[in-house]
């Protein structure tokens, strides 16, 4: 698709998961982009400027922007110190605003998270309060305040669109998603509670689409939650799973809801003791047993999701488990 609006493309962080999904599309529809981060992209190094996203001295390699994407983003759990969240999500979006102001830059497109909601009332839209839990949600919203300000300084020839991603997941990545299919294919998954809690995921390539598709949004404020329906209980994702994989459609071991609880509290000790990262907590637990599930205006736009759920899902499992993919890049996120 062809911007009518904007032609040269920067994408902070365009190194990461998503960022490297959405230069491939970038590439692909023949839009001239660059990326901007802290490490050299593994698939377009030689488009890749090496900077910080917190200097601003940095920012001048980005000449000739007409469009600012900020997929950049201090997200893990285990970050330390906690500093950094609000150095790198907050003050870097105040650094890449004024770079903006100073370029003339009257397009930026940020990607927030459904991290602002905390644990939100079912099928929460754009319109939920926030209502954090965790430094990475909170130093989203407030990072969204700073968007909104500069956009609000022009409203008549600013765009700013902030997408709200769910749980992303997708071939590569080593996240949270590929945690639980990663236990499901090595038969050591244990399924705590009822299972009936649903899950709202986000598809990598959809997501990348959604982004390169709000790069024709006109001026003004785009705000979008982004959740690739229908969502799923935890009984039939997982079930999904163990069919892709084992042809068993079912959750196989299940215990109660407060064993795993248990568990959770007793590995963040453990952390604390050892001062190890362990691919336990009682934020990660808590997050599997809590719904998490959202709602989204984003098909009122007229967008349509290249990749179905369900595909998506087997897509992912067939590349990690089943074909020999060892040779492709992999990408660390929550």
């Amino acid at each position: 698709m062809e911007s009518r609006l904007y032609g040269n493309v920067s994408v902070i962080g365009g190194a990461g998961f998503v960022g490297t999904r959405l230069c491939k599309r970038l590439s692909k529809a023949g839009r001239n982009f660059g990326i901007f981060d802290a490490q050299l992209s593994k698939i377009f190094a030689s488009k890749t400027v090496v900077g910080d996203v917190c200097n601003s001295v940095d920012y001048e390699s980005l000449a000739n922007s007409d469009v600012l994407i900020n997929l950049a983003a201090v997200h893990r759990d285990d970050v330390r110190p906690l500093s950094r969240y609000d150095d790198v999500n907050v003050g870097g979006a105040e650094v890449l605003c004024n770079y903006a102001r100073r370029a003339g830059i009257n397009k930026i497109v940020f990607a927030s998270s459904v991290a602002i909601y905390g644990f939100a009332p079912a099928d929460t839209g754009e319109e939920g309060e926030p209502n954090y839990f965790n430094d990475y949600g909170r130093t989203k919203y407030l990072a969204e305040q700073v968007y909104k300000k500069w956009q609000a300084e022009d409203p008549e020839n600013r765009s700013l669109v902030i997408i709200r991603p769910t749980v992303i997941f997708g071939e590569g990545n080593r996240g949270n998603v590929c945690n639980l299919f990663t236990q499901i294919a090595r038969k050591r998954f244990l399924m705590f509670g009822n299972g009936k809690n649903r899950k709202s995921m986000a598809y990598v390539e959809n997501v990348a689409a959604f982004l390169e598709y709000s790069l024709d949004f006109p001026p003004g404020l785009h705000i979008y939650n982004y959740v690739d329906k229908p969502d799923l209980d935890m009984n039939t994702l997982v079930s999904t799973a163990r069919r892709a994989l084992f042809g068993k459609a079912n959750v196989g071991v299940r215990l109660p809801k407060f064993v795993g609880v248990g568990i959770g509290y007793l590995a963040d000790g453990i952390a604390k003791i050892t001062g190890k990262s362990l691919p336990v907590s009682s934020i990660r637990v808590k997050k599997f047993l809590g719904t998490t599930q959202f709602g989204s205006s984003v098909h009122q736009t007229g967008f349509v999701a290249p990749v179905k759920l369900e595909d998506a899902i087997e897509k992912t499992l067939r590349y990690e488990f089943i074909e020999d993919n060892s040779d492709q890049p992999e990408f660390l996120t929550e």
